[in-house]
């Protein structure tokens, strides 16, 4: 096993003085992921109890030169069945996070958002990437690039919200957020800009809370001072956005990977809107990308139990 990488100093700084949370772990029956759990629950970012097929677990450990040490691992027969354990243990309020080993999304996610076990909340559930992009000065959330695939406006309320909630608990100073479109211009016949448009009246209104929200805004102008300039646009977010709100997962999706593979940006990924944080990050994503990952769940988790991180005004996700 290779000396661990580190995860962006600021997350780690964040959770300083914080306990780790306690996690229960589906079936993270390859070396990264299981690396990911061990390596995490070193640093003191989660308490990991693991769900999976012992015999294969312990043959992945051996492999990679792993040790398991008093970390529980609760025995079971294949990856959907560590899937439900692991919500089962969530529901029975073991575990205040859940996390993805190496299974697919939709078999995690499946348990989780079953109407009979599930945890589902009043909150439409929704994934956020937290990006740190070279050049810039502070992270960047994007949201929703992996869950909602064309989310109407009713959902769009709340994956706002939840992306909201999670620059809070990450104590952004101040939280500005860009609906994005194609255009800074309502135009009738793109629905993205119309439904931007309401969002910002729905801020206005204190239906969404926590932040300063503008759109539609185009992707260089939520983020270039220059081109927000250039266009005459007069806004406390344009040029400046934190926080990107997609029109869909896969706009979404595309421009987290165009970060990572074309700027080097390092993501960090979660789900939000459940009754515990999810850590779902991708079975290719780097150790430090689960690292960081557990690092958001551990934060979003705390502001969830009103411990300092919550003292940025983070309501629950």
């Amino acid at each position: 096993m290779c000396a661990a990488p580190t995860p962006h100093p600021d997350l780690l700084e964040a959770c300083r003085g914080l306990p780790p949370v306690p996690t229960a772990v589906a079936h993270p029956c390859d070396p990264v992921s299981l690396e990911s759990t061990v390596e995490a629950a070193r640093r003191g970012l989660i308490r990991p109890t693991i769900f999976a097929p012992l015999a294969k677990l312990r043959a992945i450990a051996a492999g990679a030169g792993l040790e398991l040490g008093a970390i529980p691992c609760v025995d079971v027969p294949h990856s959907h069945a560590a899937a439900e354990a692991a919500v089962a243990a969530v529901r029975r309020g073991e575990a205040a996070a859940l996390m993805k080993g190496s299974l697919h999304t939709d078999e995690v996610m499946a348990p989780v958002v079953a109407k009979e076990g599930g945890l589902r909340t009043g909150r439409r559930i929704s994934h956020c990437y937290v990006m740190e992009v070279p050049g810039r000065a502070e992270p960047l959330i994007i949201s929703d690039g992996a869950i909602n695939i064309l989310p109407d406006l009713a959902e769009k309320v709340d994956i706002v919200q939840n992306a909201i909630d999670l620059a809070r608990a990450l104590r952004f100073p101040e939280v500005r957020v860009a609906i994005l479109s194609c255009t800074e211009s309502v135009n009738p016949k793109i629905p993205g800009t119309l439904e931007a448009a309401a969002l910002c009246k729905m801020a206005d209104r204190g239906q969404i809370a926590g932040a300063l929200i503008d759109g539609p805004l185009a992707l260089d102008n939520a983020i270039s001072p220059e081109a927000a300039a250039t266009k005459r646009i007069v806004s406390p977010v344009a040029g400046r956005a934190n926080v990107l709100i997609v029109p869909d997962l896969e706009a979404g999706n595309m421009l987290a990977k165009s970060l990572s593979f074309l700027a080097g940006a390092e993501a960090a990924g979660i789900v939000l809107g459940a009754r515990v944080p999810v850590i779902l990050t991708s079975r290719a994503d780097s150790l430090a990308t689960h690292l960081a990952s557990c690092a958001l769940a551990l934060l979003a988790a705390a502001a969830r139990e009103g411990s300092p991180a919550a003292a940025m005004g983070a309501s629950p996700a």
